[in-house]
């Protein structure tokens, strides 16, 4: 093809990997040893981007843990709005775990599959729960669901992203807002023996 006499090339795609719109909660350690809940936009065997309240520096080291998926790691490729963009580094063999694992989870609904233990989400017996944000305001809210990572709040309230959250006496961070609520990413994982619909944050 060519465009005013000059032969014309179709723009290379640069990812190699198809990225996946899922919205996975996590934890992420930056090289200074310190830890923050994230969530994430979007993911592909190659990178992921996520809504992190802490940047790091482009070309930082950083190793991720995500709900469903497992530890990542990557360096920082560049910055967003509400996060980063991290270019994975893992051998062949974990990529192709991951293809998999992202095939499973963008499909899971349409096809019914069973979560395994670590990333099932619960409906508590209790559904009421008082949430403290930013360590003065305090709410009675309704839990949805709730996972070993994070819990879906049903309210009318809009904390912004990344503020501190109490709820019960586990403690998190806000990371997504969505019609009639938001999610928490907690500080520290569920116990498995904690996790069930008896359950008492």
């Amino acid at each position: 093809m060519e465009l005013n006499g000059t032969p014309f090339q179709k723009p290379v795609e640069r990812r190699r990997h198809q990225r996946v719109e899922l919205s996975l909660l996590g934890r992420y350690m930056l090289e200074d040893q310190r830890e923050y809940p994230c969530i994430t936009t979007d993911i592909s065997p190659g990178g992921l981007a996520c809504v992190a309240s802490v940047q790091g520096n482009v070309g930082e080291r950083v190793v991720v843990y995500l709900d469903q998926i497992g530890r990542l790691e990557g360096k920082i490729a560049r910055h967003t709005d509400r996060g980063f963009a991290l270019a994975l580094n893992l051998p062949y063999v974990k990529r192709e775990k991951i293809a998999n694992q992202l095939t499973w989870l963008a499909n899971r609904d349409i096809l019914r599959l069973p979560e395994d233990r670590r990333s099932e989400r619960i409906v508590p017996l209790r559904r009421h729960a008082i949430l403290l944000l930013n360590g003065t305001n305090e709410h009675v809210v309704k839990l949805i669901d709730i996972s070993m990572f994070g819990a879906a709040i049903s309210t009318g309230l809009r904390p912004a992203i990344s503020a501190k959250a109490m709820l019960g006496k586990t403690s998190g961070q806000i990371v997504r807002h969505f019609d009639g609520g938001f999610a928490i990413a907690f500080d520290q994982m569920i116990e498995a023996d904690r996790f069930d619909e008896n359950i008492k944050l």
